[in-house]
């Protein structure tokens, strides 16, 4: 080893003695703190300091949602406001398909019926609800009727002005078809209902989505009056069989019928569940 290695290896030897030295001096030298005390901040006010407040991020404000009325008010042609009693019509299978309707309260029966005189219902609309929309994509005549099934006010546009409307507002568009495509969700889940579910179940299912339980909006637990004709000609069985389990449904505290209605409680959910 060189002299020039030797006498380098020696400062940084004293160098770090050195350190240790200071840093010992410095911890027997401070003053200690209790535990549990906190030293006093110095004045803000002593040294010009400025305060300044660090408010906690509050959550983003929800999107307000979007109401379809709003565009549709803005028309001023191509567009009629009619109010329905229960029972009215608001076309007939076969009608020239020249409309878009919009269910501003109430509710609507679609049914259909076959070359031998058999009527089947294909769905039940609440108030929030287009139909008619087939007219959009080409079709001639209508292959369904509407009928009100209590007192509803139903919007009608026309034809050419949906398209207009549909063009000229994107976000009313884009409700729309999210509108579409729900239905079209719950079609495929009626079919794979009535093709592998009990009646009894699929009677349970329709009464929990007519009271919009498992629905983006609020549930209804009391829904209008509907004949017993009506709900089996829904679920495809017969009025005799629609009594007996409603009959069920009531023993087991699942539903209960007052003036305003039938009341639906959230527990027939296992019925539905219920293999």
């Amino acid at each position: 080893m060189t002299e020039t290695h030797t006498l380098a290896i020696a400062l940084h030897r004293r160098k770090v003695y050195t350190m240790a030295t200071s840093y010992a001096t410095m911890t027997r030298t401070a003053p200690r703190v209790p535990q549990g005390y906190s030293l006093p901040l110095t004045s803000t006010n002593r040294h010009n300091l400025k305060v300044v407040s660090n408010p906690a991020v509050s959550a983003p404000t929800p999107a307000p949602v979007f109401d379809l009325l709003v565009p549709l008010n803005k028309l001023v042609a191509g567009k009629t406001r009619r109010e329905y009693l229960a029972g009215d019509a608001v076309f007939s299978q076969g009608d020239p398909a020249n409309a878009v309707y919009f269910i501003q309260s109430g509710n609507v029966r679609l049914t259909v019926v076959s070359m031998s005189g058999k009527e089947a219902v294909i769905a039940h609309l609440p108030a929030g609800c287009f139909f008619g929309e087939a007219s959009l994509a080409g079709q001639q005549a209508r292959i369904s009727s509407a009928n009100a099934l209590e007192f509803s006010s139903i919007i009608r546009i026309d034809k050419k002005v949906m398209q207009d409307l549909l063009h000229r507002e994107p976000e009313f568009a884009e409700q729309f078809l999210t509108h579409l495509l729900s239905r079209n969700i719950r079609m495929e889940a009626d079919l794979v209902d009535h093709l592998f579910n009990s009646s009894e179940k699929r009677l349970a299912r329709l009464l929990m989505l007519m009271a919009n339980f498992g629905q983006e909006s609020k549930p209804i637990p009391v829904i209008a009056k509907i004949s017993q004709e009506t709900l089996a000609e829904m679920i495809g069985t017969t009025r005799s069989r629609v009594s007996f389990f409603l009959n069920r449904f009531r023993e087991l505290g699942y539903i209960d019928y007052n003036c305003g209605g039938m009341r639906i409680d959230s527990s027939l959910v296992n019925v539905v569940l219920h293999d």
